[in-house]
């Protein structure tokens, strides 16, 4: 048996399987995807492969000319589309004896905790059984209050939950530019990135392809994602799959997203990027100086307004009174009830509301921080 390497996820999007004119799959991109990941399984690498296209398949087999738009049109393109993709794929996987799963994922999976830890169980016990999982996101049935929305970050999620090594996202670019490669011939490839910062997030733009639902936002938004959880994220040309194991060797191919030096832990990662924030609360300048440099929990004193309508123990946003979003948590209070606390004293909480609370608004211990916010 070969020795465990570690874990790698793989990710490869729609702009790289199907032909951007005409929506026809790239059988050798295909194959070639299929060879690689079995040659990385069988030297010791528990392998994931996040799959795009399962609407664009089907939107191309129903004779549609775009993609719909609807969530009802890619639910049923993505009903017709994803049987079609996962026979190609257990074809080409099966010519090289290599078994391969089909898993499909809600958000709501990864939210609540029984059911991401099944998902955990049952990923580790196929990679202990030599399989490599494709996953997607089950647009079949997901509403669009819980859905992904993209597969980069799903693709990042997995990689937290499974605790990856890498996360390889194919695209149809060969990595992170200083501009726009297809409309800039003056662009410049980014080779490594120390931190995904907010003038990262004005090169990417706010379109994918016509096929694809992504584009280098939701990228970027993935680098966060997986470099929190001390993942390595690298942005490569998906046409060109034989250049994984080469990126796994150390090669500089593509733009390399580093890790943090201190990554948060499983439970951070999941109120930071799993759960669905249900409102925000706005903080003044004392409040998030106390939260962000004296690593403090958030008390009532300081909130100044709030946003939403949200029940005890629900994720929220916490911003400065500008709106800027700096940290996330769970919230020990309902809306009602800490719009009555706006700006008091804990110690007035039993006054106030009638019952004996909690002093804090959000715990230290439930709160997260997402980024710096300086005067």
């Amino acid at each position: 048996m070969a020795q465990k390497l570690g874990t790698v996820v793989v990710k490869i999007g729609t702009s790289s399987l199907t032909d951007r004119a005409t929506g026809d799959l790239k059988l050798a991109v295909i194959g070639g995807l299929a060879e690689e990941l079995t040659h990385l399984r069988r030297l010791g690498w528990q392998v994931v492969l996040v799959s795009s296209g399962a609407v664009g398949v089907g939107a191309k087999r129903l004779g549609l000319t775009t993609r719909p738009t609807t969530l009802e049109g890619k639910q049923a393109a993505a009903a017709v589309g994803q049987g079609l993709l996962m026979s190609l794929y257990d074809r080409f996987f099966s010519f090289l004896d290599q078994p391969v799963a089909q898993v499909l994922l809600t958000r709501a999976d990864l939210i609540e905790r029984d059911r991401y830890l099944n998902i955990y169980r049952t990923l580790h016990e196929l990679f202990a059984l030599g399989v490599i999982p494709v996953i997607n996101e089950n647009d079949t049935v997901a509403v669009e209050e819980l859905k992904f929305g993209d597969n980069d970050t799903l693709s990042a999620r997995v990689g937290t939950l499974v605790k990856a090594n890498w996360l390889i996202l194919f695209t149809d670019v060969a990595g992170l530019y200083s501009a726009n490669p297809h409309v800039d011939p003056k662009a410049q490839l980014i080779a490594e990135v120390g931190q995904v910062s907010a003038e990262l997030d004005q090169l990417a733009g706010d379109k994918g392809s016509n096929w694809g639902t992504g584009g280098m936002v939701t990228k970027l938004e993935a680098a966060r994602i997986a470099t929190a959880g001390g993942i390595t994220m690298v942005i490569t040309d998906g046409g060109i799959p034989q250049n994984l194991p080469k990126i796994l060797a150390g090669e500089a191919i593509g733009t390399k997203f580093l890790p943090q030096q201190d990554p948060m832990n499983s439970r951070q990662l999941w109120i930071a990027y799993g759960l669905v924030p249900q409102g925000k609360l706005l903080l003044d300048k004392g409040a998030v100086k106390a939260i962000q440099a004296q690593g403090k929990s958030l008390l009532p004193a300081g909130i100044q307004a709030i946003e939403g309508n949200f029940k005890a123990q629900s994720p929220v946003d916490l911003c400065d009174l500008e709106g800027n979003e700096f940290a996330r948590g769970l919230v020990n209070y309902s809306s009602d009830d800490l719009s009555k606390l706006l700006g008091q004293k804990s110690g007035r909480i039993p006054e106030i509301l009638g019952y004996e609370g909690e002093a804090e608004a959000v715990h230290r211990d439930n709160l997260v921080l997402l980024a710096m916010i300086t005067d």
